[in-house]
């Protein structure tokens, strides 16, 4: 549903290089991570035989989940004896969906949303079919922790509620800040001080801009071999086109839907989607687009930054610029590429594309009917501890006195203003996995004051101050969204019409892409075939995508 900010594999690598809690993209209230308060201790008496609980789990590199220091901890925190059936990462989708479908299922899943997670038709569909029980009562009575989230963040009881007001399962809540403003631009500001050039504030300075780096030499090797613009075709804000269109119209890119005054619209049948396209195709007749933005993956975009020979890339699209550039310790290009804040168009629209960062519907965490009471509510306990400061922290990014601990005085927290409170301990060269923590198994509540309590650098282009980099550059990207965003990734579309959304939203995605592509490298003619490109997306149902849509946010609003 919600585009993917964030390829699941490039997810994986953003989550790796901060240190945000995402090793891994509204308001806990708690920033004392070393004081839990929870009410979740296990209720059986200290010498009450432990609960038995079969859990399914996917099991990331580097972690071995029965000897996993967090889950002893979680063992003899609240009493459970665990029988893990675990998946690796490869299959992990469909071990589940058989297991499932043989009725062979354990009392509970526990996953990795970057991985495998329940879709909303899977919550939906198996709640209904009562494999997957309610847990609106469990989490009243046993879960305060996830009780305050909801209230605190109602979007998140939004989020987890289907639409027959049943909470069926728990979903991963990562309120990454400059995840959620994915479509960025990053400029060589070493370029722009060879040829005294300031940063560009409109879409005729940014093309301006992009035709000194062409001709101009700036890499001073006397060789016309500069890129002026690149960037690659998956997600993370690689693709130029929303970056540039965001500035005559709305790109939310991938599903180019607007809300107006409460009315789900399609962007790409208006006329500033027409002048975005003229634009963005005068960049590319000028020669000032890398033809290879439209085909290539990551690999092929980095080999452009990392050019061995000279650096040769002016400016390059990504959610941050580790994507297409080295920012290792030794690196000598990183800081030459810094953030460049939205372009003003000829309208005076200076858009920014903005989602959920991180946020994703359907499930991770479910509960099955074959779970006894008991093991209900040592499920429901442990998952409660992970929505608290401590917990999530113990569980996401390892155990305190291993992975992280408190701050030393002078530590200063990645949020403005913000009391710093969880620390890591950076791994040593050659230092085997220390197995504390489960990971993305263990991602559940992460909104953005949590992870502002997070130490960070204060030298931005060092490795230690990278998240403060992005958080940074996400700075002049935020209050650029729309007033109205419509929220794709948390409606609930009716099970009956789900499979009918799904098939449409991708006929009429890859037709707008298509079509994209073929204006802007001329095979098409805008003067010409707009017409005949909007009839067919009419001849695609459009306007039916739209009604279900609707329909779907109507109720989630009500």
């Amino acid at each position: 549903m919600k585009k993917k900010l964030l390829s699941l594999l490039s997810l994986v690598m953003v989550f790796t290089i901060v240190i945000s809690g995402c090793s891994s993209n509204n308001k806990n209230g708690t920033n004392n991570a070393a004081s839990t308060g929870n009410g979740t201790e296990a209720t059986q008496g200290a010498d009450a035989k432990p609960v038995e609980v079969s859990v399914f789990a996917v099991q990331e590199s580097g972690i071995d989940i029965p000897t996993n220091k967090f889950t002893q901890f979680a063992a003899d925190k609240f009493n459970i004896k665990f029988d893990w059936e675990i998946n690796p990462s490869d299959g992990a989708k469909e071990k589940r969906q058989i297991s499932l479908a043989s009725g062979d299922y354990p009392d509970a899943y526990l996953l990795t949303a970057y991985i495998d997670e329940f879709s909303q038709a899977d919550v939906l569909k198996y709640g209904k079919q009562g494999v997957l029980i309610p847990l609106n009562d469990l989490i009243d009575q046993y879960a305060p922790n996830i009780k305050k989230a909801m209230e605190e963040s109602p979007e998140l009881k939004t989020l987890y509620t289907a639409p027959d007001g049943n909470i069926y399962g728990l979903g991963a809540y990562t309120e990454c800040f400059h995840c959620s403003y994915p479509n960025k631009m990053w400029i060589n500001t070493e370029w722009l001080k060879k040829l005294n050039m300031e940063m560009p504030k409109t879409t005729d300075e940014f093309k301006a801009m992009l035709e000194a780096f062409k001709t101009k030499d700036p890499n001073g090797n006397g060789k016309a071999d500069e890129v002026p613009l690149s960037g690659s075709t998956e997600d993370f804000g690689v693709r130029i086109v929303p970056y540039l269109m965001n500035a005559f119209v709305y790109d939310d890119d991938r599903n180019y839907l607007n809300l107006k005054d409460g009315k789900v619209v399609s962007a790409a049948v208006t006329p500033e989607w027409k002048e975005g396209l003229t634009y963005i195709r005068s960049l590319y007749t000028a020669g000032l687009i890398d033809p290879g933005a439209f085909t290539q993956n990551a690999e092929a975009f980095k080999k452009i930054g990392e050019n061995a020979d000279a650096e040769i890339l002016g400016a390059g699209a990504g959610m941050h610029p580790a994507i297409f550039i080295n920012i290792d310790p030794g690196n000598t290009r990183s800081a030459h590429y810094n953030p460049l804040a939205p372009l003003t168009g000829p309208s005076g629209i200076s858009y920014a594309t903005h989602d959920a960062g991180g946020v994703s519907p359907g499930a991770k965490f479910a509960i099955t009917n074959k779970a006894s009471k008991e093991a209900q509510i040592a499920l429901i306990q442990l998952v409660d501890y992970m929505y608290t400061p401590e917990g999530q922290t113990n569980a996401a990014s390892g155990m305190k006195g291993i992975d992280w601990e408190d701050p030393a005085p002078g530590d200063v927290a990645l949020g403005e203003g913000v009391t710093p409170v969880v620390k890591t301990i950076p791994m040593k060269e050659g230092e085997a996995p220390r197995n504390a923590g489960w990971s993305g198994m263990g991602h559940f509540y992460m909104p953005k004051e949590y992870r502002d309590t997070w130490v960070q650098g204060t030298d931005i282009y060092a490795s230690d101050g990278y998240e403060r980099r992005l958080y940074d550059a996400s700075l002049l990207y935020q209050g650029h969204e729309p007033k109205e965003l419509f929220p794709l990734w948390s409606i609930w579309i009716d099970p009956s019409e789900i499979d009918e959304a799904s098939m449409l939203q991708t006929n009429l995605r890859n037709y707008i892409e298509q079509n994209e592509l073929q204006f802007i490298t001329g095979n098409k003619d805008l003067s010409k075939d707009w017409d005949a490109y909007v009839k067919g997306l009419q001849d695609l149902k459009l306007d039916r995508y739209l009604e279900i849509l609707q329909k779907a946010y109507d109720s989630s609003v009500k």
